[in-house]
């Protein structure tokens, strides 16, 4: 897809909110403490916030979520997000974007965790719960969410050339073995709901516990093992034992779980304009699921 260089910023966006929901023009508009990359989001008054695709490939989540969100919503235990209105292409911005109802808390650091255990428990039974929602109709793996909940060989590619890129600097070996055992746990089972993104930043916190699930655009039905790999980004030892306990996923699952942990490890480390903080933090996570692996 073509992505135009597109300025979104808050004068965007008030001009966009002006024109087409005149009713909230005497609401301010500010950018949020961290507005994302995907998309770009921004505070309208105490309650709301504009939520804008950044480049044409996350555009064509907007429609979905305002279509799935609020059917998934009464289902699960924990809020997501809301979408109140979605906006159309205008004032030289190409895409649809959207109005959603603001969710307190801040993203999931284990500083502001009070037991990490229990927040293990805690989004594993959100996301059963939303592995048991009908999937009827719903979303399948494809370029709305980047193959998530697909077969792992679509990024076969990414992660070889990363791993060979890596040379010297990680257990090549090892990562290759992690890689090609993820491959071979083929998923054979009925498509299921899943979040697609299962990241510290798309998980709040309120008072030491997770309160809220958000940023649903990788969300499908399908194989549900991207869902796992926040067992290696957030949790060790006890709480990664709570988290797959309570999850009830079989050995072939929690393979290609694996696996999408360490893909996006890799090319995260081995790309070249990667923020050297977040390099490093892979780096971390390929160490944990290769010693993962080494335990099973």
């Amino acid at each position: 897809m073509h992505n135009p260089k597109i300025t979104i910023d808050a004068d965007l966006v008030r001009r966009l909110v002006d024109a087409q929901f005149p009713e909230w023009r005497h609401l301010p508009v500010s950018p949020v403490a961290f507005g994302g990359w995907d998309n770009r989001t921004f505070h309208l008054g105490d309650e709301m916030t504009v939520r804008l695709p950044s480049a044409a490939a996350y555009s064509l989540q907007v429609e979905k979520e305002h279509r799935w969100l609020p059917r998934l919503a009464p289902l699960l235990p924990l809020p997501i997000p809301t979408p109140l209105a979605m906006g159309e292409p205008a004032e030289g911005y190409p895409w649809h974007w959207s109005v959603y109802r603001w969710i307190d808390g801040e993203t999931a650091r284990s500083a502001r965790i009070d037991d990490l255990n229990a927040f293990a428990v805690s989004l594993a039974d959100f996301l059963v719960a939303l592995r048991g929602i009908d999937v009827m109709d719903g979303p399948a793996p494809g370029q709305h969410n980047f193959h998530r909940g697909g077969p792992l060989t679509v990024y076969d590619d990414d992660a070889r050339q990363a791993i060979a890129a890596l040379e010297g600097r990680i257990d090549t070996q090892a990562a290759t073995t992690v890689w090609e055992a993820a491959l071979a746990a083929t998923w054979f089972g009925s498509p299921v709901w899943f979040h697609g993104d299962v990241a510290s930043g798309n998980l709040l916190v309120e008072d030491g516990s997770l309160s809220a699930v958000i940023d649903f655009d990788t969300s499908g039905i399908g194989d549900p093992s991207c869902d796992l790999a926040i067992s290696w980004t957030l949790f060790e030892g006890e709480s990664r034992a709570a988290f797959r306990t309570r999850i009830d996923i079989d050995d072939a699952t929690w393979a290609r779980g694996r696996g999408w942990a360490l893909w996006r490890a890799l090319i995260t480390v081995a790309g070249h304009d990667a923020i050297q903080a977040e390099a490093e933090r892979q780096r971390r996570v390929i160490d944990e699921v290769l010693a993962d692996h080494r335990r099973a």
